[in-house]
């Protein structure tokens, strides 16, 4: 596995958590002078900006965006982090909290995300879906860094292993791997050129400007478990987190969704 240095993300792909450390780890509450904190995957980096703007205008409530990895929101959720609305990449992490009663109930399946192949625009490597160019990218000795999420604690990180398993890619590119914190970062790593290229959430590459500076492709989900992603409510959610949880789930915000390459479950 290869190390990378930290990079200086644009502003479209900086993955912040609004919450300070400190007050994650002790478990402490800041004073809330402003709206709730929502945790939410990296993959909605875009897609959830657009629907706060959208529920504010709507409401004149503000909700403040927190975004990374599912798996490190979930043990700061356990911790004691101050949020109030979570919204996962992976269905299981909210199970587990509802087991551990820190949820108001079992969540809300809100979509389904997609792995997507990215290639710097500068790369020769062939994007096809069934990432037969990849394959002899790495052949020919072509792929010396391939970034993907964290599959630690990333859910698209695990899937895309799981995807790379399948197609007896996993083995070859172990070594070259650069992992990303998250999915917005394994997608910056390959947009930047400092890998050759790298497997990341296909919400991600659906961002307006983006498609000029990368090749860019969707990969079947034949080959990996489902990326089903659930919202769950705290318990210490209060009434404005209540209301926008309830209105993601509004045909607006499932338009929002889909736009951005999320497969939508069916409306109850």
């Amino acid at each position: 596995m290869i190390r990378m240095p930290s990079l200086d993300l644009p502003r479209r792909f900086a993955c912040v958590c609004l919450v300070p450390t400190l007050l994650l780890l002790m478990g402490m509450k800041p004073v809330q002078a402003r709206g709730p904190v929502v945790a939410a995957a990296a993959d909605l980096q875009f897609a959830l900006p657009e629907l706060a703007a959208a529920f504010q205008q709507e409401t004149g409530h503000e909700v403040r965006l927190a975004f990374g990895s599912s798996g490190n929101f979930a043990r700061q959720i356990e911790q004691g982090a101050p949020f109030e609305l979570f919204l996962s990449a992976d269905q299981a992490l909210v199970e587990r909290l509802a087991r551990a009663e820190l949820t108001v109930d079992d969540g809300q399946l809100y979509g389904e995300g997609r792995l997507a192949l990215f290639v710097a625009a500068s790369s020769g490597i062939a994007v096809d879906s069934d990432l037969s160019g990849l394959a002899a990218a790495v052949k020919a000795g072509q792929v010396r860094r391939f970034a993907i999420p964290n599959p630690a604690h990333a859910p698209y990180g695990q899937r895309a292993e799981e995807l790379l398993r399948a197609k007896g890619l996993w083995e070859a590119l172990e070594p070259r791997l650069v992992l990303g914190e998250n999915a917005a970062q394994a997608a910056q790593f390959a947009l930047s050129g400092s890998v050759d290229a790298g497997i990341s959430a296909w919400s991600l590459a659906r961002a307006p400007g983006l498609t000029p500076e990368a090749k860019v492709v969707l990969l079947p989900a034949d080959d990996h478990a489902p990326l089903r992603q659930r919202m769950v409510l705290l318990k210490s959610a209060g009434p404005v987190a209540r209301r926008f949880h309830d209105w993601l789930l509004g045909s607006e915000s499932r338009a929002v969704l889909a736009r951005y390459g999320f497969d939508l479950p069916a409306q109850p």
